[in-house]
């Protein structure tokens, strides 16, 4: 009954209307932050593509995102009316690259250290949707290296499951080419982030450059996080075992209670996800550690992206990761499910 109900929700939530980011002029006080996107959507489509035919054709557009004085923690602050970046994200400014080669020559261009952090977006996101979470994480995270959305081609509405699960498997050439160019030179790295099924595309893009023998991109992902995947756990212990040597750390934040993953878990046959396991069992003798957010979940979003969209998660992540930068343990004991050899 509990997934029938999630069922009723989803269903009614499609057909809802999209917000879509919009332009305004921003306020003195607001914050920007800077996205590169490569996408594989048109870009004169940021909501919904739900039956849309995939053009094939990669499009690369770099956006300021005004960030509004007011802004909470978590929380992305849609407009319900016209938008005020007093109050609202908005789209302060935009830039449309001619080529691929362009793009990649600004991002490059924007790292001093040669990191840059690239994000894969989940099920049922429009372009406007990945483009202000990324904002919202970069603004409550303060991440300092240029952050890059690779947005593929998801409908954005909640009835294109099957339909995104497609999608992702048509965008690992993309993402792996990507990859490849981001990190073309000695001394270029990537973080890899990934929530839901873009954490499905992500382990794809590695196991496919595995499988070819393309050891020099895996080695220059100098990190990967896997937020609330949604990844059947078997097939992650193949795609694993297939990739062979971990890029490292390699981090899986989950959630008890995920809502999304159990109407997941509900299509896919009634398996738990791996962004819902209770135990270290599903990846035994893997060197990731899995990270368990249920305590810190508020009900945000079905708790599908707990550890960005949830104050205290936020605030325990990012003291987490202080401790990191100073070469401490930077995990809890009681928020780590640890896989043992």
């Amino acid at each position: 009954m509990r997934s029938l109900s999630i069922l009723c929700v989803t269903v009614l939530a499609a057909c809802a209307p999209r917000p879509a980011a919009e332009y305004a002029p921003t306020v003195p006080e607001a914050h920007l932050q800077t996205l590169y996107v490569a996408t594989q959507k048109a870009l004169d489509h940021t909501g919904w593509t739900f039956g849309a035919k995939r053009t094939g054709q990669m499009r690369y557009f770099r956006a300021d995102i005004s960030i509004p004085p007011t802004h909470r923690p978590g929380h992305v602050e849609w407009p319900e009316g016209p938008p005020d970046a007093a109050k609202d994200f908005v789209v302060a400014a935009t830039d449309v690259y001619p080529s691929g080669a362009a793009f990649i020559g600004d991002v490059k261009a924007a790292r001093p250290g040669r990191e840059t952090q690239v994000f894969v977006h989940g099920y049922n996101v429009t372009l406007s949707d990945g483009l202000y979470r990324l904002a919202q994480m970069r603004e409550d995270f303060e991440v300092a290296e240029p952050s890059v959305l690779f947005a593929w081609a998801s409908a954005g509405d909640p009835r294109g499951y099957v339909y995104d699960r497609d999608s992702v498997l048509y965008a690992r050439d993309d993402l792996e080419d990507l990859l490849a160019r981001l990190t073309g030179r000695p001394g270029d790295r990537v973080t890899l982030l990934a929530h839901s099924m873009g954490a499905h595309l992500v382990m794809e893009v590695m196991r496919q450059a595995a499988l070819k023998g393309d050891r020099r991109l895996l080695d220059r992902i100098s990190g990967v996080v896997l937020m609330s995947p949604d990844i059947d756990p078997d097939i992650f212990r193949r795609q694993a075992e297939a990739i062979g040597e971990l890029p490292q750390p390699f981090l899986i934040f989950v959630t008890q209670q995920d809502r999304a993953l159990s109407l997941a878990s509900l299509i896919t046959g009634r398996k738990k996800r791996l962004g819902v396991i209770d135990g270290p069992e599903a990846v035994a003798g893997l060197p990731v550690k899995v990270i368990d957010f249920t305590a810190l979940a508020d009900g945000e979003g079905l708790d599908h992206a707990v550890a960005i969209t949830s104050p205290s998660a936020i605030s325990v992540l990012n003291g987490m990761l202080e401790q990191a930068s100073l070469g401490r343990d930077a995990f809890e004991d009681y928020m780590v499910l640890e896989a043992q050899p």
